[in-house]
């Protein structure tokens, strides 16, 4: 009998449970690697409520910090018992999108398994972990495609310091990128999650000058504060829009960060831009989106509406793992719980609910 480990499945909408599974085995290009940290994601969230939909018994979680505990035969370059992460978006870099220029839009996974139905290509497959195979919130996950994925872990750097490298911190570094900011810019970054939070240090990183963070708690606006946020909106007791208005002496900001995908977020961050401006949008939307005529100026305003999906592969994470190396930024205050992965339905209802200050969750199988 093969050996056994603990794993977080999906169920069925609403109920996600830890149960036995079968350690997977190696195939020549993956990588086999021990969790030693992993976390719960708001599109995890979307999986629980049924709102995006998975296979039922797949592992659930994208976010793997671990050690190698066995490599395929053809993978060189990697040690087992290296402290290693994986992107949560983990391509294999041979689609016709990721030699394209865009890695993260990976179809080749899904044409070869005849697993959509839009002749053949899905976007989002470079997203496997969770989404398409088994992912990280078990003891252990398989990591396909290993030599384009792995990324070594430097020495000194925690668990905790790296463990928003895979997604959270790629993901919210992508919309300050796609943001087309420039030194001296004015950016308003809506919602202030983890990856908002991310957008934020990551718009700082790249030159802007007068960042302004909106959300609805208070407590996540100080944490901005510390992200490089310059002013904070709480849009519970102001007009957003007027206030950013009135902040940039009527000009409007030159690029909008949504990072929570609503249709009040969106069209807020379309309504704040000025003529030119860029809407960077980050949401996992889980209905229809409106672009209202006036905010829209029926087309005419020159805008730009960028989206992302978090960029994977070991450059990437290599390069994320740098900035926190370098001291410039503390993603370390974002993990405010721990759980053990026996726990982790606790820890759902915690990070979904959004009670005691919650930002993010490390699980410790």
């Amino acid at each position: 009998m093969s050996a056994m480990m603990k794993a977080a499945v999906f169920v069925e909408p609403g109920r996600i449970e830890v149960v036995d599974k079968r350690i997977p085995d190696v195939g020549p290009n993956d990588a086999l690697i021990r969790i030693t940290t992993t976390t719960i994601c708001g599109t995890d969230v979307h999986i629980l409520k049924g709102e995006y939909p998975v296979a039922k018994g797949l592992t659930v979680g994208h976010e793997p910090v671990g050690v190698i505990e066995k490599l395929g035969s053809a993978v060189a370059g990697y040690k087992e018992g290296q402290r290693v992460i994986a992107g949560a978006i983990c391509p294999d870099f041979n689609s016709y999108a990721a030699q394209d220029g865009a890695p993260s839009q990976d179809g080749s996974y899904l044409v070869a398994k005849g697993l959509c139905g839009c002749h053949g290509y899905k976007a989002t497959a470079g997203w496997r972990f969770g989404n398409l195979i088994d992912g990280t919130q078990a003891e252990y996950v398989l990591v396909p495609d290993a030599v384009a994925n792995l990324a070594p872990i430097p020495d000194g750097l925690t668990d905790e310091q790296v463990l928003m490298c895979p997604d959270i911190m790629s993901t919210g570094f992508k919309g300050a990128e796609n943001a087309n900011i420039r030194i001296g810019d004015t950016v308003v970054v809506f919602a202030q999650g983890p990856i908002g939070l991310c957008a934020t240090a990551g718009a700082r990183l790249l030159g802007a000058t007068t960042i302004i963070s909106v959300d609805g708690n208070d407590h996540r606006l100080e944490i901005s504060r510390k992200m490089g946020a310059d002013a904070v909106l709480n849009f519970r007791n102001c007009d957003v829009v007027a206030e950013v208005m009135k902040l940039t002496g009527g000009k409007g900001a030159d690029s909008a960060i949504e990072a929570l995908g609503t249709q009040g977020t969106f069209e807020s961050a379309l309504r704040v831009l000025k003529p030119g401006g860029t809407l960077s949008s980050l949401g996992v939307y889980s209905s229809d989106l409106t672009i209202p005529l006036s905010a829209f100026a029926a087309g005419l305003g020159d805008h730009r509406i960028n989206t992302a999906l978090c960029p994977g592969g070991k450059e990437r994470m290599r390069r994320l793992m740098n900035v926190v190396a370098s001291g410039r930024v503390d993603l370390g205050l974002l993990v405010t719980h721990q759980y053990k992965l026996e726990r982790i339905v606790e820890a759902y209802e915690l990070f979904a609910h959004q009670r005691d200050g919650v930002l993010k969750v490390a699980i410790k199988p």
